[in-house]
């Protein structure tokens, strides 16, 4: 029995050190040779162990399936709560919710009762799961067991709530716990943003009694979110003035803003704050440079970081894509396409969005058709009224008035706006009034209050000598309520951002 002994407990030296699928099985086959499950108490211990280190694993994304952690769980002669727990987060982690809620019923219609861990995990599956009458049903049970005022449960109350959209329940959970926490905080902020009430979230960060990196980097996130681009730079800026390090959410949001605002100057300094914090530039920071320096119109500075990323996400590369279509540069942009195929990452409905765009802007009609039919039988991506209304507005540019009619006719949902307003405006450039009419009806019917289809109809009308139809919608738009949308200019001179708008005399430098 000693020797028992002295074996189990050097296994279970072993099991915690265990850092591979590879090295468990070595274990676990052990603990069966030696006779270890059948003949020593210490058998659960050892499974419990290799059951926590398969768990492990699983948060680690180095073992991809529930089956052998099962299979070890149906080992185990009366689990404890422990071992509950293990499993219940560890279905959790698999994205199975419902197995994970039903392991937490099977628990307590076995009399076992839940700790602390157990809540957490459950409820994450509940979040999962958006189940909000199980979210609700557990909170009473954590109440009645005496867990209200675990710091614990109480923030994994307010996330769950939050992600199910009622930040009025977690707010009230957070409102009522005297055990709040900076990730009480964090959560509760988190829960406004989502939900875009950013005034709200503001209130929160400004009562916080102690912030860290995520309470920041939430909020400027936050204000990006809702375009508000100047605050999230400002609050960005009084980051960095208390010598906070930011994370890289608070980042990408700052280089977002700059990209969005044309702030090349400020996203410059912000890349030269990464560089000299030696931060190192994931895909997420690798993404949010390249954003920045293609709207901002520095194409070859997006190119080497892209270059210079190892690690390219899906989003990385729509980025890159993005900004090649924005600059017209059409075949290099089919170049990257190509590369990012070969790579095997998945486009998707993004990447074949500015595909087309970059096709549209660089006339290259073919190959925006062979691309159009490509997205579902060859990658399975579905087709959007975005990818429609991108191939209405290349087929009309290039004169292809007709086809374009006929896809838009073919289209298995209603054409909107963009879809009909593309072939409107092919239909201007080439001068088909008897589309242009058919098209300018749908976009008015879709959209009565906007004004630009009335002047491109009237400008169609203008050009054939139709001065009876031209008089006609004019008069139309005279007695409908429209509005036009006012074209305007940004240009930054000495740091100081000069807004030009068309007609507007109001300017101080206007001449």
């Amino acid at each position: 029995m000693r020797v028992i002994c002295k074996q189990s407990s050097n296994l279970l030296r072993t099991t915690k050190h265990c850092k591979t699928i590879e090295q468990l099985h070595q274990v676990h086959a052990q603990t069966i040779t030696r006779g270890l499950l059948s003949l020593h108490p210490s058998s659960s211990l050892l499974l419990t162990t290799i059951l926590h280190s398969l768990t492990s694993l699983l948060s680690s994304h180095s073992l991809s399936d529930i089956h052998y952690p099962l299979a070890i769980f149906n080992q185990i002669k009366n689990p404890s709560t422990f071992c509950y727990n293990t499993v219940i987060r560890a279905h959790t982690l698999l994205s199975s919710p419902l197995d994970a809620l039903l392991f937490f019923s099977r628990m307590r219609r076995l009399g076992i009762r839940p700790d602390a861990h157990t809540f957490p995990f459950a409820l994450k599956a509940c979040g999962l799961h958006r189940s909000l009458s199980l979210t609700q049903a557990l909170h009473c049970q954590s109440v009645r067991f005496g867990y209200s005022s675990d710091v614990f449960v109480v923030n994994c109350l307010i996330s769950v709530y939050s992600v199910m959209g009622r930040i009025d329940y977690a707010y009230q959970v957070f409102d009522e716990s005297s055990v709040r926490d900076v990730v009480s905080y964090n959560a509760l902020l988190d829960g406004f943003v989502k939900a875009g009430e950013t005034a709200r979230a503001r209130e929160v960060f400004d009562e916080m009694p102690v912030r860290d990196a995520v309470s920041w980097g939430t909020v400027i996130a936050g204000y990006a979110k809702l375009n508000r681009f100047e605050e999230a730079i400002r609050l960005f800026d009084e980051m960095i003035g208390l010598d906070v390090s930011p994370d890289n959410i608070a980042l990408v949001s700052a280089l977002s803003a700059c990209a969005q605002l044309g702030e090349l100057g400020k996203g410059k300094t912000i890349h030269e704050y990464i560089e000299r914090k030696g931060i190192r530039v994931d895909a997420y920071l690798s993404t949010g440079l390249v954003d920045l320096y293609a709207k901002c119109g520095c194409i070859e500075i997006a190119k080497q970081i892209f270059e210079m990323t190892t690690e390219k996400a899906l989003f990385t590369w729509n980025a890159m894509l993005t900004g090649l279509a924005m600059h017209g540069h059409g075949q290099l942009l089919l170049d990257y396409f190509s590369r990012m195929v070969k790579a095997r990452v998945q486009p998707d409905g993004v990447t074949f969005l500015a595909v087309l765009v970059g096709c549209s802007h660089a006339g290259l009609i073919a190959e925006a058709r062979r691309l159009f039919e490509e997205m579902k039988s060859v990658y399975g991506v579905s087709r959007e009224l975005k990818h429609y209304g991108c191939m209405a507005d290349l087929l009309g540019r290039a004169g292809l008035i007709r086809e374009a009619l006929d896809m838009i006719e073919d289209m298995p949902m209603g054409g909107d706006v963009y879809v009909w307003g593309g072939l409107l405006s092919g239909c201007r450039i080439h001068g088909n009034v008897e589309i242009a009419e058919k098209a300018a009806e749908h976009v008015m019917e879709i959209k009565p209050e906007d004004g630009g289809v009335y002047s491109v109809l009237a400008n169609i009308y203008a050009n054939k000598g139709r001065w009876d139809d031209l008089a006609k919608i004019r008069r139309l738009r005279d007695s409908t309520m429209v509005k036009k949308n006012v074209g305007c200019s940004l240009i930054q001179l000495n740091g100081v951002i000069h807004e030009y708008v068309a007609g507007d005399s109001l300017h101080p430098l206007t001449g």
